[in-house]
C-alpha cells in the first residue's frame, strides 16, 4: 500500500447543516409573521366590534331613555332590550298579543329599526333575536312536560311577535332587511333570572330584543382560516 487509509471527510456535511439551520429559521420567521397578523386582525376585530357596541348601546339608551321606565323594560351589557313585565305582553298561557303591548311595540320597534338599518350600524348587524321566555310552571304536570309546554307557548308568543312587526305600516319599506336578520326563539324556562341564586319565577317571564354583530362571524371565519393553514 503506498499510503494509509484515509477516512471520509465529513466536511461536506457542514454546508447542509448551514442549509436546514438557515431553512428552520425561515420557516419559524414565517411562522411568527404569521401569528403576528393574526393576532393584530383579531384586536382590529376586537377593537372595531368594542366601538360598534358602545356607539350602538349610545344610540339607543339616547333614543329610549325616556319610555324604559314606563315600558318596564331595561337594557342589558349586552345590548339586549328586556322587557319585564309579563302581566302587560301576554294574558298567562296565552300567545295573543295585550292591546298595551302591542302599543309599546308599534312605539318601540319603528324607531329601534331606524338605528339599526342606519348607515353606521346596518352592516354590523347580522341578526335580531326575538327571544321568549317563560316560568318553570305550568300547571299540575310534571317537570319536563311543563318545560316542553313552556317550549312552544314562549315560541309561540315570539312568532305572535314577529307577526305583529312584520306587518307594521313602517317596516314595509325594510322588510327584506328585517326578514334577513329578524328570527323568533322560544327558550322556554331555560334561562331564568336568578335573585341571591334563587329564581325569580315572576321576573323569568320577560320578552328580549337581543343583536347579534358581524363580529363573531368575523372571528369565527379568523379561527377556520388559521386551522385550515
Amino acid at each position: 500500500m503506498s499510503g494509509e487509509f484515509q477516512q471520509p471527510s465529513s466536511s461536506h456535511w457542514i454546508p447542509l447543516s448551514d442549509l436546514m439551520t438557515a431553512l428552520m429559521m425561515v420557516f419559524m420567521l414565517l411562522a411568527v409573521l404569521y401569528m403576528m397578523r393574526v393576532e393584530q386582525t383579531t384586536t382590529l376585530v376586537v377593537r372595531e366590534y368594542e366601538v360598534t357596541r358602545k356607539d350602538l348601546m349610545l344610540a339607543l339608551q339616547k333614543e329610549f331613555a325616556k319610555d324604559l321606565k314606563q315600558w318596564d323594560a331595561t337594557f342589558l351589557g349586552d345590548m339586549t332590550l328586556r322587557f319585564n313585565n309579563p302581566e302587560i305582553m301576554f294574558s298567562t298561557g296565552s300567545d295573543q298579543l295585550s292591546p298595551k303591548f302591542k302599543d309599546v311595540i308599534r312605539d318601540f320597534f319603528p324607531r329601534y329599526l331606524r338605528i339599526l338599518d342606519s348607515e353606521k350600524f346596518r352592516n354590523a348587524v347580522t341578526e335580531i333575536r326575538i327571544e321568549g321566555h317563560t316560568s318553570a310552571f305550568w300547571g299540575s304536570v310534571g317537570p319536563d312536560e311543563a318545560y316542553l309546554r313552556n317550549m312552544e307557548l314562549s315560541q309561540a308568543r315570539t312568532r305572535s311577535v314577529l307577526g305583529f312587526i312584520l306587518a307594521l305600516p313602517e317596516a314595509q319599506a325594510n322588510k327584506p332587511w328585517i326578514k334577513r336578520r329578524l328570527t323568533a326563539n322560544g327558550l322556554s324556562s331555560s334561562r331564568p333570572i336568578l335573585h341571591a341564586n334563587t329564581v325569580d319565577q315572576a321576573a323569568s317571564q320577560r320578552v328580549e330584543f337581543r343583536i347579534v354583530t358581524n363580529a363573531e362571524e368575523r372571528l369565527s371565519a379568523m379561527a377556520e382560516s388559521v386551522l385550515r393553514k
